[in-house]
């Protein structure tokens, strides 16, 4: 009892701030000097509901000790600590009670951005311009979650992106980045190879898994050292409006916790000191994109490309969007004061904030057929420079927002805890006006195609809706991969339409290139000429850099693979009986997990396959 009386003492603080809580002030002596300053804080917090029910001092000490070690953890995870956070949600909080507009004072417009149209002249040259600035730029998952909502036990990352290679979201990534490693180094004509830096967040959820898949494989053939992860913590639960901590029902000394959402991946950067180190080494920008959206590269170069050439401090990939779909809205907000932000904007607010502000339609779709609002997907492209400064002041803080459940109208008590979230895209909310904000809209074929629903949740999905399921993920590659070829001069057959697991897709040619073979509508265009046309039911699977086709004419089943130093010209007449997509039932624990959310397993009839694995020249007609 003495040590902890010095304790006080030596910091200024007598016992008197636990009075109120006899079971607290009992069990002091039990306490470090920081957790007693700990104690005190949740005190002046309005917190001591913590303590009520603490034993007696010799029953459940190490208990005791284990919550003030949670505590610290939590306060010291969080941009300005505990106490900046508990202020916060008793702001937030009173303000969803009164049912507050985040939005009061601001009209909306459409901001100044960029509309690419794929494979024309400005989008190659957009391309180029990405693919020079690439080796300036590290890229960041954001890749906190499990697969449980999509009916996949593993983490997220690990998924099959598509079943024609097996090849998972991680390695597709990788290699996608390697591949623009390399494109971007051509261009300095034989000076060192820089190595673009790849950093992904990870959760209590996903860590370990991810590190193990990394491991196992090699990396994917990255360098380890190229790669960083960073572990995001989770933030306490509040039980009420008061903002009061929320126990864990099950055990009376832990504090609940949850996701704080993946806006936290400013705060890690920043805090781990990664920016700093990135901008030593002459990078210029920070690519964010998130964990199963098997489309994004191809977007990637030309977004880089327009963020290079317009110097935008922050440019949102954004993708044309239908009025009232359910996607967020990049808008420009302006302020009565004078103050304006581009932002997105969720499409259940910005309806009547349209017709708050004069215009009585609301969201509608303009002459183009579309939104004139761009629909946000989520991937970011920051620079550098004006990016670390804006943390400086903030931290990495992000803008937050709490969405409690209320029990009744009162918005009295909660159904279940609640707690603050921050999303990514919400980084714009603090920036000046100066700030040069805008967006980049490619089609949605070529960008976008994310997997999060489970099948029965997207068969639910309203018909002309996208499922963003893994059937319609898979389906959106080959046709991506289709469209790509089409442009460059290949006849390939229409799509048939085919129902797996209650969802009707269209199927095209199964259709896959490793990155390195066509990561630009320019490098595609190199490697396929003459008359070359794929059946519907064909498949071909790509894996090199210097396989060309020529004149080749397929009805079946393709596979080649050759290593960097081999050139293979392909082409004649391939026939065979080819692989085929047979219907599975998602709720037939007999198929792997993988497939069965994806409602059709891949059977093997009959394929060419074909591997170079030694360096020359070579020739396959068929």
């Amino acid at each position: 009892m003495d040590s902890a009386t010095e304790s006080l003492s030596k910091l200024s603080i007598n016992g008197d701030f636990a009075s109120s809580v006899p079971n607290l002030q009992k069990n002091l002596h039990l306490l470090s000097p920081d957790q007693i300053k700990l104690a005190k804080m949740l005190m002046e917090m309005r917190q001591d509901h913590l303590f009520e029910h603490w034993s007696e001092p010799g029953v459940d000490d190490e208990q005791k000790k284990s919550l003030f070690q949670q505590v610290a953890k939590l306060d010291s995870s969080y941009p300005g600590g505990l106490a900046l956070y508990i202020k916060t949600a008793k702001e937030l909080l009173a303000d969803s009670k009164e049912g507050k507009n985040p939005f009061d004072g601001f009209t909306p417009s459409v901001p100044t951005g960029e509309n690419l149209t794929f494979g024309d002249e400005s989008f190659i040259k957009f391309e180029e311009a990405g693919v020079r600035e690439a080796q300036n730029a590290a890229f960041v998952l954001v890749a906190g979650g499990l697969g449980e909502r999509l009916g996949y036990n593993g983490i997220k990352v690990a998924l099959p992106m598509e079943t024609t290679t097996g090849t998972c979201f991680l390695q597709h990534y990788i290699e996608s980045v390697l591949a623009l490693q390399e494109a971007s180094c051509r261009f300095t004509q034989g000076k060192s190879q820089k190595e673009i830096p790849f950093a992904i967040m990870t959760s209590d959820d996903t860590h370990a898994r991810t590190i193990e898949l990394l491991e196992s494989n090699s990396y994917f053939g990255m360098k380890s050292s190229q790669v960083k992860l960073l572990k995001q913590e989770k933030v306490a639960c509040l039980e009420d409006n008061d903002a009061r901590l929320a126990l864990d029902p099950h055990n009376k000394y832990t504090i609940q916790t949850k996701p704080h959402g993946h806006g936290d991946v400013h705060s890690l950067l920043y805090s781990s000191g990664l920016l700093s180190t990135w901008q030593d080494a002459g990078l210029r920008w920070v690519l964010f994109f998130q964990d199963t959206n098997g489309l994004l590269f191809k977007a990637i170069p030309a977004s880089l490309g327009v963020s290079a050439t317009k110097h935008y401090h922050v440019n949102s990939l954004a993708v044309p969007r239908k009025a009232k779909e359910a996607i967020g809205g990049i808008t420009r907000l302006t302020h009565a004061d004078g103050r304006s932000m581009v932002i997105n904007v969720e499409y259940n607010q910005l309806d009547p904030l349209l017709r708050a502000t004069g215009n009585p339609d609301g969201d509608v779709n303009c002459e183009t057929g579309y939104s004139p609002f761009p629909g946000n997907i989520n991937q970011l492209i920051l620079e550098l420079g004006p990016y670390i400064e804006e943390l400086k002041k903030t931290g990495g803080a992000i803008k937050e927002f709490v969405n409690p459940k209320y029990k009744d109208a009162s918005k009295t008590s909660f159904k279940s805890s609640t707690r603050l979230e921050c999303m990514m895209q919400d980084y714009p909310k603090t920036l000046p006006s100066s700030a040069r904000v805008g967006f980049t809209v490619i089609d949605a074929w070529l960008a976008y195609a994310p997997v999060k629903n489970n099948p029965e949740d997207a068969a639910k999905v309203p018909k002309g809706n996208p499922y963003h399921s893994a059937t319609s993920g898979e389906m959106a590659i080959y046709r991506s991969n289709s469209l790509i070829l089409k442009k460059a001069g290949v006849r390939v057959d229409d799509p048939v339409q085919r129902v797996f697991n209650g969802q009707e897709v269209e199927v095209w040619p199964c259709i896959t290139w490793k990155p390195k073979w066509g990561l630009t509508f320019s490098d595609v265009k190199s490697k396929v000429n003459g008359s070359c046309s794929i059946s519907q039911r064909s498949t071909i699977a790509i894996k090199g850099r210097n396989i060309f086709v020529e004149d080749l004419s397929l009805d079946g089943a393709l596979v080649l693979e050759a290593v960097d130093e081999a050139e293979v010209k392909v082409g004649g007449s391939v026939q065979n009986k080819g692989w085929i997509l047979e219907n599975v039932y998602y709720k037939d624990t007999s198929i792997p997990e993988e497939l069965r959310i994806r409602g059709f397993r891949i059977k093997k009839d009959e394929q060419v396959e074909k591997c170079y694995s030694e360096p020359g020249k070579f020739d396959l007609k068929a």
